[in-house]
């Protein structure tokens, strides 16, 4: 079955894509998207901000103040401040509570659509084999083991192609890696040497 075949692969492969950039990284990208939308949302976390900036203008200009030579100025500002502070706080939790809400319904949703959806797919279709073996062409001990648990015997279970498609995409993603890490670092290297050698051959002519 080519089509769940290949779902069964891209899963996995979105699985390991998240578990490397992280999901906390993700969820963090997604909120500041979501604020940036026309929502009530994005207002509050607007005036969250604006009121941030104006507390912090308050502050400095209490301390800017003297209590003692300008008491009624500093008084007024310290009001302000306060009353500004009790505002900024307000919105401030009003905007940390859709924040919790907004990652729990993030986590919810690509659960279901990577971990949740693959645990689905296996149950539903752990009599359906992925692939079948030519005849003869294994040990029947090992078409049994391929089968595991519940696929006709010659086949390739869905449980067995989804381990196997982990595997392949983690040794696959963590080679990518060790590459690109290789590559990056002796970039930087050859960088630092082309800047050691010109601070070599600039000292050179000014001994000269």
């Amino acid at each position: 079955m080519p089509s769940l075949l290949i779902t069964v692969l891209f899963l996995h492969v979105l699985i390991y894509i998240i578990n490397t950039i992280g999901a906390t990284t993700i969820d963090s990208l997604l909120w500041l998207l979501y604020i940036k939308l026309p929502t009530g949302t994005s207002r509050i976390a607007r005036e969250q901000r604006r009121m941030k900036l104006e507390v912090v203008q308050l502050k400095r200009e209490m301390n800017a103040t003297s209590s003692q030579d300008e008491f009624a100025k500093w008084a007024k500002l310290r009001r302000r401040h306060d009353k500004a502070l009790e505002e900024y706080e307000a919105k401030n939790k009003q905007l940390t509570q859709s924040k919790s809400s907004f990652d729990m319904t993030v986590k919810s949703v690509r659960w279901a659509g990577t971990s949740g959806l693959m645990l689905f797919l296996q149950f539903w279709n752990s009599k359906m084999p992925i692939y079948t073996l030519p005849d003869g062409w294994i040990p029947w001990q090992v078409e049994w083991v391929l089968s595991f648990p519940r696929a006709p015997m010659g086949t390739v279970s869905i449980q067995i192609w989804s381990g196997a498609c982990a595997t392949v995409v983690a040794l696959f993603g963590d080679a990518m890696g060790a590459t690109v890490g290789y590559v990056f670092k002796g970039n930087v290297k050859a960088e630092k040497g082309k800047v050691g050698a010109g601070v070599g051959g600039k000292e050179g002519k000014k001994a000269q």
